[in-house]
């Protein structure tokens, strides 16, 4: 019986390919490690994110050290924000991993509808609430390449297609729920609009098409 039990638990965990699996979990290693780097930026600068002047250290638990900045942040600081932009689709990986069961709908759930929703709430953070420094930079952390355009230059225009992308990201993840035939068309598209955001809907949208071709 238990051995039963063990084989149905078993299959209902979906499965990622290996070298995703893997992939997964450096990005969640990685995110740890950008944080770490974060940190160190507190025990060096007395303020490390000018977007936040109230979030300090006292002197006494700072080093006697202070970091060269790249543009408006520390270098650890920025690393770190860029790892987290780099490896934080590896959340959604390792939430499907662990949390998916045999259903169809998990997959679009881990991998295309909280894409969708991360990408409205990042889009609607650095528009609203964003404290923005000037002037615009280069390496402004985004999470994707549309809201790069919009945090390195404050242009109107860039955060409304970043809201154009996440809408159309929305349609596809309500068709993908629905199993609509050609989808995985719409998932890859949105997957390459939203990168690197997009990587799991862009796994999912091959997975799809894949799928149909076999």
């Amino acid at each position: 019986m238990s051995r039963e039990s063990d084989n149905c638990h078993a299959t209902a965990q979906p499965s990622l390919p290996a070298w995703l699996d893997r992939s997964a979990t450096v990005g969640l290693y990685g995110l740890l490690v950008g944080t770490g780097l974060c940190l160190v930026a507190f025990v060096t600068n007395p303020v490390p994110d000018p977007s936040f002047p109230w979030a300090s250290l006292p002197a006494s638990l700072r080093l006697p050290i202070r970091q060269p900045r790249i543009e408006h942040w520390p270098v650890t600081y920025i690393l770190g924000i860029w790892l987290w932009i780099l490896f934080f689709p590896a959340l959604f990986f390792a939430g499907y991993r662990r949390f998916g069961s045999s259903r169809r709908s998990d997959s679009t759930l881990w991998l295309v509808g909280l894409p969708v929703l991360a990408m409205f709430g990042w889009t609607t953070y650095c528009r609203f609430f964003w404290p923005k420094l000037a002037p615009p930079t280069w390496n402004a952390p985004s999470y994707t390449f549309a809201c790069w355009l919009y945090c390195s230059s404050y242009e109107v225009v860039w955060s409304n297609t970043a809201y154009a992308i996440a809408t159309f990201g929305g349609i596809v993840a309500l068709l993908a729920v629905r199993r609509k035939r050609g989808l995985s068309y719409g998932l890859l598209a949105f997957g390459v609009l939203s990168l690197p955001l997009g990587l799991p809907v862009l796994y999912e949208g091959y997975r799809r098409q894949r799928s149909v071709t076999d």
